[in-house]
């Protein structure tokens, strides 16, 4: 039988040559061809953006949607912008992560017992993906699920923990996903058979230059799930 690290190269194949939302592919890709003054001379992606992280992890970072100048550019999760500066800089203090920056694909960045996905693989416009085209990807986050077998899920973001709830409805392991409310340090033992859910308020530039997440907050978090772990 395969393992995972080949099951999940193979689905972030699949993933990347994914054309099924045309809208989302019509904007990746003008994006991609105009790109940003600042990034002129880049070869942007321009394509889904596949998940990113340590194969045998336990734990499952779920954001909402690549940033078009950020992981629309370079092709990795929070990768080139200010959300990414954030999030690496937060796992990288409570120990997930090799260094605090995500430059690009070949800065030597490597997560420890943690891996990245996104509810939707593609940048919408106004980081905003309509529910079919969140539900066009559900299929990859379940595959994820179901090879990486994660003991904890971390949500960032209302988007991201109602994603992963509605994953888990289609599967018969819930009911409702009304039963569990988003808030910033939010923690549900949703079933049994599934992993520990956390949420956290998303890394945004809105977020954290108003001060609504800081540091402190994030690490927080992340030590509780570190302990849940280590358990």
């Amino acid at each position: 039988m395969p393992e995972k690290p080949e099951l999940l190269g193979a689905l972030n194949d699949e993933i990347v040559t994914c054309r099924k939302c045309l809208r989302l592919v019509s904007y990746r890709e003008k994006v991609a061809r105009e790109k940003r003054r600042a990034y002129r001379q880049w070869t942007y992606w321009g394509k889904p953006v596949p998940g990113f992280g340590d194969t045998r992890a336990q734990l499952l970072i779920l954001g909402l949607a690549p940033a078009a100048h950020g992981a629309n550019r370079t092709g990795r999760m929070f990768t080139g912008d200010r959300s990414g500066d954030f999030l690496y800089a937060a796992l990288h203090k409570a120990g997930f992560a090799n260094q605090a920056t995500s430059l690009d694909r070949d800065d030597g960045l490597r997560l420890k017992n943690a891996y990245i996905s996104a509810t939707c693989r593609c940048a919408p416009p106004e980081n905003k993906p309509l529910p079919e085209e969140t539900s066009n990807c559900s299929g990859y986050l379940e595959r994820e699920l179901q090879i990486l077998q994660p003991k904890a899920i971390l949500a960032l973001g209302r988007i991201a923990w109602d994603g992963y709830l509605e994953t888990l409805k289609r599967r018969g392991v819930i009911a409702s996903r009304g039963l569990y409310k988003f808030a910033h340090g939010a923690e549900a033992e949703v079933a049994p058979s599934a992993p520990r859910l956390y949420g956290v308020y998303h890394p945004s530039q809105q977020n954290t230059q108003t001060g609504r997440v800081t540091p402190a907050m994030y690490s927080s978090v992340l030590h509780r799930i570190r302990r849940f772990l280590e358990k």
